[in-house]
């Protein structure tokens, strides 16, 4: 019980810190102080620093050498690599996942999420809620991290994730500034569709190019923000951004 209480305060911290991270709290080159942190978090040292090395390892701080750790400072290369490798993982997801073959249980269950946006896409403007087209986009990626059966796939998709702005979701709220918000989102789900009946039809090769070119809208949408610092603000992690 007591490893499960630890595990459970260590999560907390992640997430914690992760939040502070993608709001802007925290400036690129700023050092994380523990005592700050324990004081912001409600959270003893010793999961605070456990969280700290965590979030070094996936890439949002820094190591110092004078000892601790500082929010990394990243630049336009590293979202568009960060993308880039979002979109190459999940394309060797998808390409596994047909080559390997599915049950239909698990196609029945990707289609049911894609069904879910149909409906929510068929809905006049006035009634197209943003919120639940990220929560069913964001489900779909995590169904396709799932569907080539591999650990090593899943963990990687996650850690590359963890950065924000590489997050399938980062642009969404992006996206629903601009004017041409719901042709991009029938684009991209189009390509969600594309890409299901390529793995179910076991097309590998093409079921990897259509998830890398999927992955790709994200970095077509930060080339639109990077400069416009009020759009920018809207994008979890950019503040970490430096050029």
């Amino acid at each position: 019980m007591a490893m499960a209480g630890g595990m459970s305060q260590t999560l907390k911290a992640i997430l914690g810190l992760r939040e502070m991270i993608s709001r802007g709290d925290v400036q690129p080159g700023e050092r994380m102080s523990e005592l700050v942190l324990v004081e912001r978090l409600g959270l003893s040292r010793t999961p605070i620093r456990a969280a700290l090395a965590r979030l070094a390892q996936e890439g949002l701080l820094e190591e110092i050498p004078t000892g601790g750790y500082a929010a990394r400072a990243f630049s336009d290369e590293d979202v568009a690599d960060a993308i880039e490798l979002r979109g190459t993982i999940e394309g060797l997801a998808a390409r596994l996942a047909a080559e390997r073959g599915l049950s239909e249980a698990a196609l029945e269950a990707v289609r049911a999420i894609l069904a879910g946006i149909d409906a929510l896409m068929a809905r006049p403007a006035e009634r197209f809620r943003f919120a639940d087209y990220v929560e069913l986009n964001g489900q779909f990626h995590d169904a396709l991290a799932e569907l080539p059966g591999s650990d090593l796939i899943r963990r990687e998709l996650a850690r590359v994730k963890s950065l924000p702005f590489a997050s399938p979701v980062a642009f969404l709220e992006v996206q629903a500034q601009l004017p041409s918000f719901r042709e991009v989102l029938v684009v991209a789900h189009s390509q969600h569709h594309a890409l299901v009946e390529a793995i179910a039809a076991r097309e590998g090769a093409r079921a990897e190019a259509i998830a890398r070119e999927h992955a790709r809208q994200a970095r077509r949408n930060y080339l639109k923000v990077k400069g416009d610092w009020a759009l920018k603000a809207r994008v979890p992690g950019l503040s970490l951004v430096t050029g």
